[in-house]
């Protein structure tokens, strides 16, 4: 059950106490909360500039200086314990998504260190296609998926591939079954938390005037949620192996009209972060949609190009994107796998 409070005071109360490195969303969190202001710690930072977002209300900047800020943590933390205190039940966890696309060879053993992070990690896991090498047939997923990421398939939403539909895709949609979406369509929304994510195909049907945008543009007109993440295969953006993929183009651009916020491929065997931009892939921060291609599932790497929009590229590091997805904004953090180094984390603010 969620709290009633408004969403800027669980928001401003829940990002201060995290940086204090305590989670209410964790078991036990209240407690630890407890206890640090037994200790005497009673003030936070003084200052912080944040968006402040009312349900009903537009967005708006706001600036708080110490008296406000220090009220406003002081009494949406007295509700938030008051509440807990009261009903017995922790403050329930933002959503957390973790993704990864181009996964599973039987040759390989990639996606047995990938899927050691899915173990110890909680969240939905997205599959950004290329899931099964070399042609996605049924029995490459049971053979070579299956013992990996095969034990976490309860909780995948997947994507097609290019290397699924060597065989007509047939493979991926019996080995998935309703979690793939409907049968031989590839596209399918949920809601996760207070976010509507898209699973889209991009091997198929990417005209802007297809079934599959015609879906996309009702299907998000019909969402409610403020903050929309869509993922699928081949990136819109990317500078590795392969370049700007124009057929994605009508999804890219019916995701921007609706505002959307992330965007999430794979396709190129590497990871790469590309800033919010426009239908043209211009910068456009305010406005536009943050990309990440996430090629790194466990299959071999590919070599990054230089590109002067892109913010972080690594080519030589297995591993997942961790989302933590926030009522009104999120944070990423790249989860290598044991050994490795590479580190890539930030946070944004919904459009919307």
């Amino acid at each position: 059950d969620q709290l009633d409070l408004p969403a800027l005071a669980l928001e401003l109360a829940s990002e201060e106490l995290r940086g204090l490195g305590i989670d209410l969303g964790e078991p036990g969190g209240a407690e630890v909360l407890k206890r640090f202001l037994r200790n005497g710690h009673s003030r936070p930072p003084v200052l912080l500039e944040f968006r402040a977002y009312w349900p009903g209300r537009s967005r708006k900047e706001a600036k708080l200086g110490k008296e406000r800020h220090l009220l406003a943590v002081a009494l949406a933390t007295a509700i938030v314990l008051a509440s807990v205190e009261a009903s017995g039940r922790t403050l329930p966890a933002d959503p957390v998504v973790l993704a990864a696309g181009d996964i599973a060879a039987c040759g390989s053993d990639g996606d047995e260190r990938t899927a050691a992070l899915l173990d110890s990690n909680r969240g939905t896991v997205l599959a950004l296609g290329d899931i099964a090498y070399d042609d996605g047939t049924l029995e490459e997923f049971r053979e070579c998926v299956g013992p990996s990421w095969g034990r976490h398939r309860r909780r995948i939403r997947p994507t097609p591939g290019n290397h699924e539909y060597h065989t007509d895709a047939s493979g991926y949609f019996r080995y998935f079954g309703r979690a793939a979406g409907p049968a031989g369509r590839g596209y399918y929304s949920f809601d996760l938390g207070s976010w509507h994510i898209v699973s889209l195909n991009s091997e198929r049907d990417t005209g802007a005037t297809g079934a599959q945008v015609r879906w996309l543009r009702a299907d998000l007109t019909r969402a409610r949620a403020r903050c929309i993440l869509a993922f699928w295969h081949r990136p819109r953006w990317s500078g590795g192996k392969y370049s700007d993929d124009g057929r994605t183009a009508p999804l890219w651009n019916a995701l921007y009209d609706a505002r959307a916020d992330i965007v999430l491929s794979g396709h190129d065997h590497n990871y790469q972060r590309y800033p919010p931009m426009n239908k043209r892939g211009v910068i456009q921060r305010a406005r536009g949609i943050r990309s990440f291609v996430v090629g790194t599932g466990g299959v071999r790497l590919y070599e990054v190009r230089a590109d002067s929009r892109r913010r972080a590229a690594n080519d030589g590091t297995w591993g997942l994107l961790k989302l933590t997805l926030r009522p009104a904004g999120y944070r990423w953090r790249f989860l290598p796998v044991a050994g490795a180094r590479y580190r890539d984390s930030g946070s944004g603010a919904c459009s919307a």
